[in-house]
């Protein structure tokens, strides 16, 4: 698979730690809501003992004009050069990759559950379902240490205002760390979280995505609740920290 060249045209700080990166779309990348793309930098100034390739979730829809990815910007060589990229800086997109995406089928419920920054492949997933006018039923269930490190938080919760079959529950694990006042939900995302929204837990499909341990921990909860393991989708996000 030949990559494909992309110019930079921005980057946008979402919160604490996280910035997204927009690219012109190039011709011919076709994607599905849910997947990545490895991104590599051509001429990296500084080596990486990781590399000079990275993969990251598609956090844009696909009937989005530009492509856009989001990452946390870790201290490693290639993080700091891909932040100090002005607008024009052309790099390599190779993709796209994964199976986090929704079946066709519309008839049984999607679960989301994000961690941190395991949040950007469902941005584009809600925003598909949004705009495609979906049948499905959607919830979105989104674990953060503080408010302040919640991507996207805000137009997550607006997209509630716009499709009557999508639920936003975002959850606090730390919120005694935070400098704003958190009146939500708190602690992990649980089975008893997911009971107050789900009645049938062997009813959905379960998508996962985040840090490592958070997506382990997740999914076996899950399957020790009874949930099918055909019926779980899970994405892990490593050097999360």
């Amino acid at each position: 698979m030949r990559p494909y060249k992309a110019k930079l045209q921005a980057q946008k700080s979402l919160c604490a730690g996280t910035t997204a990166f927009y690219f012109d779309k190039p011709q011919g990348l076709a994607f599905q809501a849910g997947q990545f793309v490895n991104v590599s930098l051509p001429n990296p100034r500084e080596p990486d003992p990781e590399g000079n390739t990275r993969a990251l979730s598609i956090a844009s829809a696909p009937y989005e004009q530009n492509l856009m990815v989001a990452t946390r910007l870790r201290t490693t060589a290639f993080k700091r050069t891909l932040n100090s990229l002005p607008p024009g800086a052309e790099l390599l997109l190779q993709g796209p990759f994964g199976s986090m995406t929704l079946p066709r089928k519309t008839t049984r419920p999607a679960v989301l559950l994000a961690g941190g920054i395991g949040i950007t492949p469902f941005r584009s997933l809600v925003w598909s379902e949004t705009e495609s006018l979906s049948a499905r039923e959607l919830f979105l269930f989104y674990s953060v240490r503080v408010l302040e490190e919640a991507a996207f938080f805000e137009e997550l919760q607006q997209v509630e205002q716009i499709n009557e079959r999508y639920k936003f529950i975002c959850t606090v694990t730390r919120p005694q760390e935070s400098k704003i006042a958190w009146p939500g939900q708190t602690g992990r995302i649980s089975i008893e979280l997911l009971s107050k929204w789900i009645p049938d837990l062997s009813l959905p499909i379960y998508y996962i995505a985040g840090p490592s341990p958070m997506v382990i921990g997740v999914r076996q909860m899950l399957i020790s609740a009874g949930v099918a393991e055909e019926d779980i989708r899970a994405e892990e996000f490593y050097g999360y920290e």
